[in-house]
């Protein structure tokens, strides 16, 4: 027996491939979440400079400093879930607990190891050469976010989501 396509199924899956072939992936969410994550790392450059006026590229790639990346992708992903789905959704109630968990790590925890480290790295360079540990090579210690760098990025991943929201 043949099989007769009505113009209902021609178009649904016209449409279902037009949607799959967008230009934009169709998780809104994820995209805007890693779009924040590379955005604020790129800014890091930039206020560096602000603030010790000398360039620095690397801290594109490192942890710490303004604004946070790690508040700006969480505040993305939970903002552009909340728009997509509903306040009431499960899943924005899973990003915003992971934001928050995010957040306060980076200005508790993190930032306290951080500060640590300063210390540590300063008690090591005091040391006399002919101490054994007067060559240990000195810890990182832009681990952490203070206060205002963390609302900073979590500002910017909120902009980043109604901006991507926006555009599709």
């Amino acid at each position: 027996m043949e099989e007769v396509i009505t113009a209902a199924d021609a178009s649904s899956s016209l449409r279902s491939y037009s949607s799959e072939s967008s230009v934009l992936p169709s998780n809104l969410p994820l995209l805007t979440a890693f779009l924040s994550l590379f955005i604020a790392q790129f800014l890091k450059v930039f206020t560096h400079w602000f603030k010790e006026k000398k360039w620095d590229t690397r801290r594109m790639l490192s942890s710490g400093g303004m604004p946070s990346s790690h508040s700006a992708t969480v505040t993305a992903l939970a903002t552009c879930i909340g728009l997509q789905e509903g306040i009431g959704s499960s899943s924005f109630a899973i990003a915003v607990v992971l934001a928050c968990v995010v957040m306060y790590d980076a200005t508790g925890v993190r930032l306290h190891a951080g500060r640590q480290a300063e210390l540590l790295n300063q008690i090591v360079c005091e040391l006399p050469p002919e101490h054994p540990l007067s060559n240990v090579r000195p810890l990182r210690d832009s681990l952490g976010h203070t206060p205002f760098q963390v609302a900073a990025g979590a500002v910017l991943g909120i902009v980043m989501a109604f901006f991507m929201k926006l555009s599709t």
